[in-house]
């Protein structure tokens, strides 16, 4: 139980117990990449991977995330050393994501945006454009529900392995997720009246 830092008991008895043997697993690989294990801290990336990704893509232009991506786990292997708890790999992760794509902007040379036409008439197919359009849309919500949403619907995590990687309790992802669809649905002309 020590090893589940972060989550209530009523997170727990609602989390499968296979997230709860992942947690104990997990900090076993930290520990291990801690003492120099590379294989371990390769698991790890595996593991947090998809999360990093969709914090990343909530909050940068699509075609940076692969590159921030990698910042990111270059970033937590060299800091590594400085995590407290190892049970708080994931919830420590996603911190220095948020803080990497922030940091993105405050460096980064002053570029023109294109017009939101111009960029979908640049020769994306139809259906990337939809796509390309949510995204945006999404990036208009509110910072919970954004991160909640990318995770679930463009990286395909589920509500409990949200909860689990990012720390945030599994009530919050389900609020986040449910509030986030529903402005999501409105910002989409769909909303019900």
């Amino acid at each position: 139980m020590e090893a589940v830092i972060g989550f209530g008991i009523k997170d727990l008895l609602f989390m499968p117990a296979a997230a709860v043997i992942e947690v104990n697993q997990e900090t076993a690989l930290v520990d291990a990449a801690r003492n120099g294990n590379s294989d371990a801290f390769g698991r790890l990336y595996e593991i947090h991977a998809r999360m990093v990704h969709g914090l990343l893509i909530a909050r940068t232009p699509r075609d940076e995330v692969d590159d921030l991506t990698q910042e990111v786990f270059l970033s937590a292997f060299r800091k590594l050393h400085t995590l407290r708890d190892s049970a708080a790999f994931g919830p420590w992760l996603a911190v220095i994501a948020r803080n990497r794509s922030r940091d993105y902007y405050r460096h980064r040379s002053e570029t023109e945006e294109l017009e939101e036409e111009t960029a979908v008439s640049a020769g994306s197919s139809s259906t990337e454009a939809e796509a390309e359009a949510i995204l945006a849309i999404i990036r208009r919500l509110p910072d919970a529900y954004r991160q909640t949403l990318v995770l679930r619907l463009v990286e395909g995590m589920t509500g409990p392995e949200i909860a689990v990687r990012t720390g945030l309790t599994a009530a919050s992802v389900r609020v986040n997720l449910h509030r986030g669809m529903k402005l999501l649905r409105e910002k989409l002309g769909g909303g019900r009246r």
